[in-house]
């Protein structure tokens, strides 16, 4: 992780009053009661909108209550979203016609559903627009002189290797509202040769029956990343070919160019028509973010707000895992950070002295289907008329098998949040590692990005890569990572997890007892995109 030297000479420079102060113990039986109980069998993995989760999210508030916190919302401890579940439904053809040549789902195209439509139809020509990112800053405006309005953008997924990581997943992450910002009506995605290593088509044809969740706003209406899109999926095989049958190139290469790191593809205008054709299927459910405040002591430092996240679901009971256990425990993923997060709350109130900025702790609903209940929060914050959410610290599967004596803080390069995160780990004996696995493009994967997306700093925290760290953690991944194999049974170091959770309260700590609320470095990406009106931090300077 780069500029890690200027965070460290960053934190010799005097924090709060109360990050001097002797942090309260955290105690690793408390921390094992925790994920034992959120991952036991009786939760059922405690998928959204199931009872599992209801237990769950009872058990938090009951902690929540039991700590002495306040009620995040007027209601009580809960902040109901509502969600819409689709799916294509499989008894009713659905296909895409490409240049009058047929292909059914499931075949050489997979199909998304929409909810907003029972009977989707759409009809329009189709552009190749290459990788689809429009960012003149590195060099890439793949819709230049393309005509979308009213067609479908084909597109590769993914973006060209070479970029940073955390830059690579934000373009990526915002393609499909370029695409709709452009005029085009639907989205075709091309799987490259580096997104097929990672997802064969082979799992992609068995997702196609996978339902598709969205939430409902107070309006009623779903929220959608891109409204202007009505149809999207991917292509391969015959169908790519048909797609680009007459363009004057071929499929081949294309992907042969898309693979050459830096590639900058030639888009053009393709010659069939495409009609895609499916009936979907809609249900929907409720579920709650579980909130407790710990009000500010500074009658003006408390209107800002820093939050401490933690997604409570996991993924339910899985009728088609391997063998006979089906149940989707979620004992690191994400149980271990729910509990990180209780045992931080404690810390705070156990330390007898209550922070200067309000802080709000919150076990978030279905981050597994998208980051949707953060996505909500960001979107509605349960604070008060005026009051502001400052920083975000997110607690999301930290791999608790070894010793911990470093940790990486996903996003620390991009906001004063990684100064907190360098002083808090060296206040607790730690040190801070570069990312060592930057493919997996954390940083847009978990709840924090749906705060960076409305402008908040964030940070997240995972284990580290001393004592074999890096290759448990990517072992974990490979081998138990949303398997039935992630419950309580594994082989937990109880004394990590409680030195993790101490990290994890030193930042949320100085966050909000620092006399400045932390802001985005100047050439942050991320504070461009989403801050773009925020004053900025000069970037520390390593020595």
């Amino acid at each position: 992780m780069r500029h890690l030297t200027a965070l460290l000479l960053a934190s010799t420079i005097a924090g709060s009053a109360a990050a001097q102060d002797a942090a309260p113990a955290i105690s690793p039986a408390a921390m094992r009661a925790h994920v034992e109980f959120l991952a036991d069998d009786a939760l059922e993995g405690r998928d959204a909108g199931t009872r599992g989760y209801d237990i769950a999210a009872r058990y938090v508030a009951s902690r929540f209550d039991a700590l002495g916190l306040k009620p995040g919302t007027l209601g009580g401890w809960y902040q109901t979203v509502r969600f819409q579940t689709a799916r294509v439904d499989s008894a009713k053809p659905a296909a895409i016609t490409i240049g009058g040549t047929r292909f059914d789902n499931g075949g050489d195209v997979a199909m998304a559903p929409d909810g907003r439509f029972p009977d989707q139809k759409v009809d329009g020509a189709a552009v190749f627009v290459g990788y689809g990112l429009e960012a003149p800053g590195q060099g890439y405006d793949d819709y230049r002189g393309l005509d979308l309005k009213g067609k479908f953008a084909v597109m590769l997924g993914g973006v060209p290797e070479g970029l940073p990581s955390e830059l690579a997943a934000s373009l990526g992450a915002e393609k499909v509202k370029v695409a709709m910002a452009k005029g085009a009506i639907g989205v075709l995605t091309i799987p490259t040769e580096a997104m097929l290593k990672r997802y064969p088509w082979a799992r992609a044809k068995a997702s196609v029956g996978t339902p598709r969740q969205r939430v409902i706003e107070p309006d009623g209406q779903p929220n959608l990343p891109a409204p202007g899109i009505r149809a999207s999926g991917f292509v391969t095989g015959a169908a790519l070919d048909a797609l680009f049958a007459g363009s004057g190139t071929t499929p081949a290469d294309v992907l042969a160019a898309a693979a050459k790191p830096g590639a900058r593809v030639r888009g053009r205008a393709l010659k069939p028509a495409i009609s895609f054709a499916a009936s979907n299927i809609v249900t929907t459910f409720q579920s709650p973010n579980v909130i407790g405040v710990l009000p500010g002591s500074d009658p003006t430092l408390t209107r800002e707000y820093v939050l401490l996240t933690a997604h409570l679901d996991h993924d339910g009971i899985k009728p088609d895992a391997k063998g006979d256990d089906k149940i989707m425990n979620g004992a690191m993923d994400n149980a271990a950070g729910v509990a990180t997060m209780l045992e931080a709350a404690r810390a705070f109130i156990d330390s007898g002295k209550p922070p200067k900025r309000s802080v709000m702790f919150v076990a978030l609903t279905s981050e597994e289907d998208g980051l949707l209940g953060s996505d909500y929060l960001a979107r509605h914050p349960a604070v008060p008329t005026g009051a502001r959410v400052v920083a975000d610290v997110n607690l999301d599967m930290p791999v608790l098998l070894y010793k911990l004596d470093d940790v990486v803080a996903f996003g620390a390069e991009h906001s004063t949040v990684g100064e907190a995160a360098a002083r808090a780990a060296a206040k607790v004996g730690l040190t801070l590692s570069p990312d060592f696995m930057p493919e997996e493009n954390v940083f847009v994967r978990s709840d924090h990005y749906s705060f960076v997306k409305q402008g908040v700093p964030s940070v997240m925290l995972a284990t580290g890569v001393k004592n074999n760290g890096a290759q448990l953690f990517k072992d974990f991944l490979a081998k138990t990572y949303h398997t039935p194999a992630d419950q309580p049974s594994l082989p937990f170091n109880w004394d990590s997890s409680a030195r993790f959770a101490a990290v994890n309260y030193e930042i949320a700590r100085d966050l909000a007892d620092a006399p400045q609320a932390p802001r985005w470095y100047v050439g942050s990406p991320f504070g461009d995109q989403f801050a773009k009106d925020q004053p900025k931090a000069p970037r520390p300077v390593a020595k």
